[in-house]
């Protein structure tokens, strides 16, 4: 039944417990894991072939060596990620693979559920509310919306934002 899953991971506690629970899917099912993380490097910046010097109101310009100091930053930070995900899926016996892409996190996921005829999309949600969740925007909302398969959202509030 669900036998290719899907697993989102953005090193949050809320991409962590949707793991957790993808684990245990995979392991009732015995199927594979799939972690993917998408990053963006969002700089536009102007370029110049000069260090970095500052532009009139104090607008920054990058080098294309700060920019490439910055994508493979973000490259390392989610390479990290997707090890740690992985350790915890090799550690209850389950198959699973790591893929790190660029680009928007909603496009993304959903092309990848999609190439991979995945069986399911299993991912966190911030818990936030309705007003504060149309002004944030929602990954977990755009691939509830666009993915052809089922998606698990598993919420998951801590006492701080309870208390809030």
């Amino acid at each position: 039944m669900f036998e290719r899953i899907l697993v989102p991971l953005d090193g949050s506690e809320h991409s962590k417990r949707a793991l957790e629970k993808a684990t245990q899917i995979a392991k009732k099912f015995g199927g594979s894991i799939t972690l993917i993380h998408v990053y963006s490097v969002s700089v536009q910046p102007m370029l110049l072939p000069e260090p970095t010097t500052m532009g009139s109101p104090g607008i920054p310009f990058l080098t294309v060596a700060e920019i490439s100091r910055i994508t493979e930053a973000t490259r390392e930070a989610g390479n990290r990620i997707l090890s740690d995900g992985e350790d915890r899926v090799k550690a209850e016996r389950v198959k699973v693979e790591k893929k790190l892409i660029e680009g928007h996190a909603v496009q993304e996921i959903v092309r990848i559920a999609k190439e991979g005829n995945f069986d399911l999309i299993v991912m966190g949600a911030r818990g936030l509310s309705k007003i504060r969740e149309m002004f944030l925007g929602s990954v977990s909302d755009g691939v509830i919306h666009h993915a052809l398969c089922p998606v698990l959202v598993v919420k998951w509030q801590n006492l701080q934002e309870t208390t809030r």
